[in-house]
């Protein structure tokens, strides 16, 4: 019997792997590119295609137009905005009605170890070209849904007030935003593979809060053993690829395989 092979793909959006997008991933175009022949070759074993949609307005907790500083001046991009910074009043949300959601919200992510609140450049507008799949992928995948299948496309990050760097929940879920919480179809859908290929942008960031995320709610744990990242289908966000080595490290020791678009 045939093995089940679903793949999921991380962000693959205009925004982050063409060089003139919004947040461009160094080598990400070639990572697509590369993953998008390997979609070709080996197409039709391939059970089940995921595509998560990073998915944001300009007003986001994670963009400069958030925030403002005693002056009224917006953070500028890959400024780091600890708990201590909002208490203190150094960065407070435009929507001053929120500041106390925000002293929670940055306190929280501290205390579980997330990422710190970073600011990063607009990206992923919703109906801007930065939002769509970058062309020769999504070229790849409408021939792969000719078969007929269906790509399932995920949309994650719309909440203004919580970042979404992992497509199975956001950073700090918000109970009355569903949107938020665990998207358990996903996970439900992946754990009943055979193989889970994981591939995306970017490796320090929105791959590697998916690949953790997925794991801790699968449940059977072992399922880990299941997942295999294609290593040249994902790059680090520049200056961050400690964060992506880190996320490698951590996973293959708990079992999770590794190859290439190439050797799979």
């Amino acid at each position: 019997m045939a093995k089940r092979i679903e793949m999921i793909i991380i962000d693959p959006q205009c925004d982050f792997c063409d060089p003139n997008g919004a947040l461009y991933v160094q080598g990400a175009t070639e990572d697509m590119t590369r993953l998008s022949s390997m979609i070709k070759r080996i197409g039709k074993s391939i059970s089940q295609i995921h595509v998560t949609l990073d998915s944001h307005h300009r007003l986001d907790v994670a963009h400069p137009i958030y925030w403002r500083n005693s002056k009224g001046e917006h953070p500028d991009p890959f400024t780091i905005i600890s708990a201590s910074d909002v208490k203190n009043g150094v960065w407070v949300p435009v929507f001053i009605e929120k500041l106390q959601k925000m002293i929670n919200y940055t306190t929280t992510l501290e205390e579980g170890g997330k990422y710190p609140l970073c600011i990063w450049p607009p990206h992923c507008l919703i109906g801007s070209p930065g939002h769509s799949v970058l062309p020769i992928l999504f070229d790849t995948l409408f021939e792969w849904e000719a078969r007929p299948w269906i790509v399932n496309y995920i949309t994650k990050g719309s909440n203004i007030d919580t970042e979404h760097y992992s497509a199975v929940k956001s950073e700090v879920p918000e109970p009355e935003d569903p949107s938020t919480l665990i998207n358990e179809d996903l996970v439900r859908s992946l754990e009943k593979a055979d193989i889970i290929l994981l591939a995306g942008e970017a490796g320090s960031h929105c791959l590697a809060n998916t690949g953790r995320d997925i794991v801790e709610n699968f449940k059977n744990k072992n399922c880990i053993e299941k997942i295999t990242l294609l290593t040249d289908a994902t790059s680090p966000v520049t200056g961050f690829e400690q964060l992506q080595e880190d996320f490698i490290s951590e996973m293959t020791e708990k079992g999770m395989q590794t190859t290439t678009t190439i050797d799979f």
